[in-house]
């Protein structure tokens, strides 16, 4: 996923609010995907992808929210420590979690 799409202030607005659908939909026009594009990033199906982008269905189920942002590439900085490794979550401050954000 090319890093400029997570710049698009409306694709950060739809993460921010959890409108994966929305994301997805933002997502792909800034990248020029098919649906069956992303969803061999993502692993979700393209069925899935499209019930979601219309509004007909909903990603609740955390792990396969966590699966579509891996599978973009969605910065950690606007996922926050879902995305991170789990020997990363539990730092002691929040310093320690932005230099290792950085490594």
């Amino acid at each position: 996923m090319p890093d400029e799409v997570w710049g698009h202030a409306e694709v950060q607005e739809a993460l921010i609010a959890r409108d994966f659908g929305r994301m997805c939909h933002l997502v792909r026009e800034a990248s020029g995907l098919r649906q069956s594009d992303m969803a061999e990033l993502t692993g979700l199906s393209q069925a899935f992808l499209s019930m979601l982008e219309s509004g007909d269905r909903r990603l609740t189920n955390i792990d396969k929210i966590v699966e579509l942002l891996a599978g973009l590439n969605t910065p950690v900085e606007l996922t926050g420590p879902i995305l991170l490794p789990a020997k990363w979550v539990g730092e002691p401050d929040e310093a320690a979690w932005h230099a290792r954000m950085t490594e």
